[in-house]
């Protein structure tokens, strides 16, 4: 896939594939949810004003020595804003208005693991905080450290090598800085995948998986991207972390799990191993339609329990299905449909393929589904990268959107996907903003599954723009779902991460020992507290 080197700095992705509503759309959101008429464009780049940078003196070139030169290390305006914040609705907001009051003050760039750790060192030694940067994808506020003062972007893009691959373990050596395209490239070159395909595929970073324990598109086949790896290798302030002898291993705790989804708060991840596959013969899919949401998760929960479970299994709910959402390229460009739509696929020989196919036919048509043929399932494999580019079309009309996720058991998931939407549309409603809620199972285990909302409204927070305004209305829901989200015995997050939006939650669903634990290891490895301050750890 050829994508640019940098994404938009006011929104998602290729500006090259940014696409307009359709008008229908538009009068959808006016009619509808009272979008207010008239268009919300970004400021221009070369208008924003970044602060002056707060680095100490003799800073910059201590950086510059522990990276091999000053070229590596960036303070100009725009690179500085380009490493502001993630790519949650809120970050946009607020950098869409030219509000870039937390810019990093250096953009780092190292190229080995040695420099990484030249760089935290001096970083202690002058009391400036580091934020890990791979992709820039994060959407909980990964990437906004909390009361840091000065602080750089450690981008890790130089660090982006295959470094070895075992054809007969079916292993990889990873590099952090591999966006998942390149990975994915360079491992097909070898006639292996790594099968990992969440919606910031084009842009994520290998290490940025592992950080937040990311959770790709075909997980039902390969698993999460944690389950994924078997070695890791990480820089702290204290040394290093060289983990992972063995595929499994008895010896204690696994302290892997301590850095996989630490969010760079324990340390920066420089390589991982992961498991690799043959790259399949032959890929399908396909689309089913259910009467209900509850009729279409309990056919993949007999999937996921008794097989046989494809490789992609996921569930739009009747409003995701009726607007279009599982091919975001073509939404308004027809009436919708009814019932709840679920998109399967599989990988293999066709022979292969064709059986499993065959084996689900004969579970869910008596489970009361209705095969729609490879039709739907190619629309969405066409078009799955799509959601984030309607986002980005959806704000410069002056509409809101935004996504939160979670996970539970299987037989909590009707509660909580109830008490999330009553709490969304209750607290929006009660502002004034009613929103769409949609809803889709994407991940799929024997014992649970995951929920992923979007959620579309008015922005809120009165006429002309204000972003602190909107982005305050969006938080007291926001706050509410996470609320009930805990209530109802969900997680607070399933692959998302945790970030600053969801640290208070991530304390409460921990508990007061479990907090004391991982900030235990927080004073350990980063005695300082100059990892990514005020993200994770309560």
């Amino acid at each position: 896939m050829d994508v640019p080197r940098d994404m938009l700095w006011s929104g998602w992705g290729d500006p090259a594939r940014a696409t307009p509503l359709p008008d229908s759309v538009v009068t959808l959101l006016r009619d509808l949810l009272g979008v207010p008429a008239g268009d919300a464009p970004p400021v221009a780049l070369d208008e924003i004003a970044v602060p002056e940078s707060r680095l100490p003196e003799g800073c910059v070139d201590a950086l510059a020595g522990a990276v091999g030169g000053a070229e590596h290390v960036r303070v100009d305006a725009e690179s500085r804003i380009r490493h502001t914040r993630g790519k949650s609705t809120p970050d946009l907001l607020r950098i869409r208005s030219g509000e870039v009051s937390d810019a990093p003050d250096a953009v780092v760039l190292p190229g080995t693991h040695d420099e990484v750790l030249a760089v935290l060192k001096a970083c202690a030694e002058h009391g400036v905080a580091v934020v890990p940067f791979g992709g820039g994808t994060s959407v909980v506020g990964g990437l906004a450290p909390r009361g840091a003062g000065a602080f750089i972007a450690l981008d890790l893009r130089r660090m982006d090598a295959l470094v070895s691959l075992d054809p007969v373990s079916r292993t990889a050596v990873l590099q952090p800085g591999l966006r998942a395209p390149q990975a994915e490239a360079l491992l097909r070159a070898r006639g292996f995948t790594l099968g990992h395909f969440p919606q910031s595929y084009e842009w994520a970073t290998i290490g940025g998986f592992a950080a937040a324990r990311s959770s790709g598109q075909a997980s039902a086949g390969y698993g999460r991207f944690d389950d994924m790896v078997t070695g890791l290798t990480a820089a702290t302030p204290e040394g290093t972390l060289d983990l992972g002898r063995a595929p499994r291993s008895a010896a204690g705790p696994d302290l892997r799990q301590l850095v996989l989804g630490s969010e760079g708060a324990f340390g920066v991840i420089t390589s991982v191993t992961v498991r690799v596959r043959p790259v399949p013969e032959a890929t399908a899919y396909e689309g089913w339609r259910f009467p209900s949401f509850p009729a279409g998760a309990a056919a993949l929960r007999r999937l996921a329990q008794d097989g046989p479970l494809p490789v992609v299994a996921r569930l739009s709910d009747e409003t995701e299905t009726a607007i279009g959402l599982a091919d975001p390229s073509a939404v308004g460009t027809s009436s919708g449909s009814a019932g709840c739509l679920t998109i399967l696929g599989y990988e293999g020989t066709p022979e292969e393929i064709a059986q499993r196919r065959a084996a689900v036919r004969a579970v869910l048509s008596g489970l009361g589904g209705e095969p729609l043929g490879s039709e739907p399932g190619e629309r969405w494999e066409h078009g799955r990268f799509n959601a984030p580019y309607l986002r980005d079309a959806l704000l410069d009309v002056g509409a809101f959107a935004e996504t939160l996720e979670t996970a539970t058991y299987w037989s909590r998931v009707p509660d909580l996907y109830a008490a999330v939407r009553e709490a969304l549309i209750r607290v929006l409603s009660g502002a004034g903003t009613p929103p769409l809620v949609m809803c889709h199972i994407s991940h799929v285990y024997a014992a649970g599954a995951s929920l992923y909302f979007t959620v579309v409204s008015a922005q809120g927070g009165g006429e002309g723009g204000n972003a602190d305004a909107a982005v305050k209305h969006w938080e007291k829901a926001k706050h509410a779902a996470n609320d009930a989200i805990l209530a109802a015995g969900g997680t607070i997050t399933h692959h998302h991460g945790v970030g600053t939006d969801h640290r208070d939650w991530y304390a409460r669903e921990i508990g007061p020992l479990g907090v004391e634990i991982v900030r235990a290891v927080k004073r350990r490895v980063d005695p300082s507290g100059i990892l990514n301050p005020g993200v994770l750890i309560p």
